[in-house]
């Protein structure tokens, strides 16, 4: 008897953890089913890069979960039943319910309209492929001379601002930032990041919280209208819905609250990865939503779950930070240095060599999808196995 593994969701972290668990596990022992609404990888850390129109180079789950024993099931999760252990999805041909032993919760996260009116009517997100897409469509419409605000003044809005006003100078691109402009950065950092604002022709709208989208126009809480002929919006991420809906011990904003290991705390046969996960970092600080913080997390969760199956020692890796990375355009970035608990020091790494540091790293959190144990052993595994009257079967370790 096969012990079900149901890994929810093909970011990042939901790909990563299916194929850590398969090189660690038999095939004969673990079925692992992936359920993912779409065919191949989409590169999230990429999207306002698509936004400009850039092709990205397809990665089809086909091809790189081929021979690895994953079985991925294209459908929509629908719900989730943490008692009755089952998922509730809808494919091509209707709604089915899959039963599992352990669950892999990787769902993420999509935009987050901070419920400003007018957001959801007139703004385009880029946290997910088809936002992307429908914003690089209207971009390629747009016509020289309008303008784009990006709203949001973190990691997402200096990438998306960067991006669209070297993409396309022929545009009046603005940012609106709640705070300052990299108010976060070192000063070397800040000032780096000043200087390819001022070269792209980038207006900032600084320490400007805004309150409303219009078709042509966001306003501020202090009543200033600023044009947007597109308004981008990229105000941090909410996570999916579904596990607010569960049995599951979820924070107020819907994370599945875990332990060390990423297994949830109500549920043992359930484990969150990725923006869906409340983790604890260094300093007892909770782990930012992030690729940075997701991959870590996917690994500890995949090698915590092939432990207790096989009666292995479970995984004490400490998950810390080393850096932001920003890119700024395809010429520039800022490699911002930080702390284990992901304060800012000093030393920041900027320019070109920090773009291709930026670049190196996307092609390497992709890789890491193809390649989940990363030059670690890739020896499978037994399940435990217990013997009884009845017979052997799989029994999963507490």
């Amino acid at each position: 008897m096969q012990h079900r593994i149901i890994v929810l969701g093909a970011g990042y972290t939901g790909a990563i953890a299916a194929g850590r668990l398969a090189k660690r596990l038999h095939r004969e022992d673990v079925a692992i089913t992936l359920v993912n609404a779409e065919p191949d990888f989409v590169e999230r850390v990429r999207m306002h890069q698509l936004a400009v129109g850039q092709d990205l180079k397809p990665r089809p789950f086909s091809e790189m979960f081929a021979g690895t024993g994953v079985e991925l099931k294209l459908a929509k999760v629908t719900g989730v039943d943490v008692d009755r252990k089952t998922v509730a999805v809808i494919d091509a041909t209707g709604a089915e319910e899959l039963e599992y032993d352990t669950l892999v919760y990787a769902l993420g996260s999509g935009w987050n309209a901070r419920g400003v009116p007018g957001t959801a009517e007139h703004a385009h997100e880029i946290a997910s492929r088809p936002g992307a897409l429908r914003l690089r469509e209207r971009l390629a419409r747009l016509e020289a001379g309008r303008t784009v605000t990006v709203v949001g003044g973190g990691l997402t809005g200096l990438e998306a601002a960067t991006e669209i006003a070297e993409a396309r100078p022929d545009l009046d691109v603005a940012l609106a930032a709640r705070g300052g402009l990299g108010d976060w950065l070192s000063p070397k950092g800040r000032g780096h990041l000043r200087k390819v604002f001022d070269k792209l022709g980038i207006t900032v709208h600084e320490h400007a919280a805004v309150t409303g989208v219009e078709a042509d126009r966001v306003t501020t809480a202090d009543g200033k209208a600023i044009p947007a002929a597109v308004t981008v919006w990229t105000t941090g991420f909410a996570v999916h819905p579904i596990a607010k809906a569960t049995a599951l011990e979820v924070t107020g904003a819907g994370q599945i609250v875990v332990d060390g290991t990423m297994r949830s705390v109500s549920h043992p046969d359930v484990y969150a990865v990725g923006d869906a996960a409340y983790a604890m970092g260094p300093g007892n600080k909770p782990l930012r939503m992030s690729c940075a913080s997701g991959t870590p997390v996917a690994w500890q969760a995949a090698d915590a779950i092939a432990a207790r199956l096989t009666g292995g020692k479970l995984p004490n890796m400490p998950i810390r930070y080393f850096n932001q990375c920003i890119s700024l355009g395809r010429k520039e970035g800022v490699i911002q240095y930080v702390t284990a608990d992901d304060r800012t020091v000093r030393a920041a790494l900027t320019g070109r060599l920090a773009a291709v540091y930026k670049e190196l790293v996307c092609k390497g959190a992709a890789w890491g999808v193809a390649n989940p144990t990363l030059g670690m052993p890739t020896r499978r595994r037994r399940v435990a196995r217990e013997r009884s009257t009845a017979g052997s079967a799989v029994k999963a370790l507490a």
